[in-house]
């Protein structure tokens, strides 16, 4: 962030409050004057208009016309005097009538007051000009000549010192703009830090979603622009949610798509070999018991007994490796579809072991659960409990020793790695890499004794390979460990 929404809130609300105040004092500056000039002659020239509508009326000597002019006189700081033909005073009004008649007889007369006014200078009657009292040092605009009735007339309205009330109303609008501005400054601060915390509030779980976090939601309640937007990007979360699953989903499916059809030939003659060499056991023994029962070897309850558990025993576990079977063909063959979803790991190991604590007790293992946050992952969290259960099957029964079981994560470069360690003896060098093959067994007295088929481990490598994903084994100086690593929801 190059420049914060705050500081060029601020920075703007100075700029526009140092123009604005500028711009009154240029053309308070410039104007004023001229305006304060024009306004003073507006005022002389409806003073004349009044007096001369009262002497076509004949009311110029009344005493309500004369309490008017005398207070606009007063309102305005004018002087007003008229004379009748006879040089008689009709009306005056002002602290030095002498002077403002002498300058009326001076204009009438034609004889120059001063003031630079020369006698070629002098004003024709009914104009409205200025000149300067030179004895008082004034500036007056004034008018002078005679009403419809032949009275004389003038009318004088001082121009005080507007130059010096420029300056002052100047120098006033500087201090109390550079107060306006100090705490427009303030003001503007606080305000731009309400306005923009919302703003870096989306701007961050913006940014979250960019890394694939949907977990953050906009909380604001403002009923605005911002509190429009803050709804709208969470309904942008959940929607990116829902199709980034839907495509890792069908990413999934097109990468396995890409490889079944080279596969398949290879795996269903690989699968018939192998069904058929691993059930020629059991059918061998459910064979051989049944003709003995039918044939009489032993007439005795107990021995009748025996065989009778043999076979159904067998027949178990065909129909157990049956199924497996057939999870293990619908995964190799597509046929079983991933569904990517974003769930928890750690809840769903502890879940898996509570559900598991019978198989635990009998078997007096003590088993260990990394403490950790929740770990939030893609994958098909049913087909990654599946991984887990066979991990952890083959852990509780070749678990030796102290009969220890460690489950451990460990985060790789926006990966989890789920360790499932067991105490006991190593697996041979040489039978590693045949781990992952179908009906493949290390020790098959010890897995036909707990009702292993070999094909767990062949589940597992299916599933996790149809979630393009890594899985493995380590041999450690007490034991064997196995794991498997899944993709990481990316955290701010």
């Amino acid at each position: 962030m190059k420049t914060s929404i705050r500081v060029q809130w601020a920075i703007t609300t100075m700029v526009m409050m140092a123009g604005t105040l500028l711009l009154c004092w240029f053309i308070n500056n410039t104007f004023l004057e001229d305006y304060y000039e024009l306004d003073k002659e507006r005022i002389v020239q409806t003073t004349y208009e009044r007096l001369n509508t009262a002497a076509i009326m004949d009311t110029l000597e009344t005493d309500e016309f004369k309490e008017t002019l005398m207070d606009d006189a007063f309102r305005y700081n004018m002087g007003i005097e008229v004379i009748d033909q006879n040089s008689e005073i009709v009306f005056v009004a002002s602290f030095n009538g002498a002077q403002l008649q002498e300058r009326l007889f001076r204009y009438i007369m034609r004889i120059p007051i001063g003031g630079g006014m020369g006698k070629e200078q002098m004003p024709e009657p009914g104009s409205i000009f200025k000149v300067l009292d030179i004895r008082s040092n004034t500036e007056y605009i004034e008018t002078y000549g005679q009403l419809d009735d032949g009275s004389w007339y003038i009318i004088s309205t001082t121009m005080e010192s507007i130059r010096d009330s420029v300056m002052l109303s100047n120098r006033f609008l500087a201090y109390i703009g550079a107060v306006a501005i100090v705490l427009g400054c303030i003001i503007s601060w606080m305000v731009s830090k309400k306005v923009a915390k919302p703003i870096l509030e989306l701007a961050e779980i913006s940014e979250k979603m960019t890394r694939l976090d949907f977990e953050a939601k906009y909380q604001g309640r403002e009923h605005n622009e911002i509190g429009l937007l803050g709804e709208n990007i969470n309904k942008l979360s959940e929607s990116l949610e829902q199709n980034i699953s839907e495509l890792k989903t069908a990413n999934n499916e097109l990468q396995k798509d890409i490889e079944k059809k080279e596969q398949i030939d290879e795996m269903r003659k690989e699968f018939l070999s192998n069904v058929s060499h691993e059930l020629k056991t059991p059918i061998a023994l459910i064979q051989g018991y049944a003709e003995g029962l039918k044939e009489g070897i032993y007439d005795d309850p107990e021995s009748m007994d025996f065989y009778c558990e043999v076979i159904m025993d067998e027949a178990n576990k065909m129909n157990t490796m049956v199924k497996r079977l057939l999870t293990l063909n619908q995964l190799e063959f597509g046929n079983d579809v991933v569904s990517m979803e974003r769930f928890d790991i750690v809840a769903l190991i502890r879940n898996y072991l509570q559900s598991a604590g019978i198989l635990i007790k009998q078997n007096e293992l003590a088993v260990r659960l990394q403490e950790s946050e929740p770990i939030y992952v893609w994958a098909d969290e049913f087909k990654t409990e599946e991984v887990f259960m066979n991990y952890f099957t083959n852990a509780v029964y070749h678990c030796e020793g102290k009969k220890i079981i460690d489950i451990t994560f460990e985060h790789r470069d926006g990966r989890v790695r789920v360790g499932i360690f067991n105490t006991g003896e190593q697996i041979p060098k040489e039978s590693l890499i045949h781990l992952w093959e179908k009906f493949y067994k290390v020790d098959k007295a010890r897995t036909r004794e707990y009702g292993g088929s070999g094909v767990g481990l062949s589940i597992v490598k299916a599933i996790m390979e149809s979630m393009n994903q890594q899985y493995g084994v380590e041999n450690y100086n007490n034991g064997v460990k196995f794991w498997f690593e899944l993709e990481t929801v990316k955290e701010s």
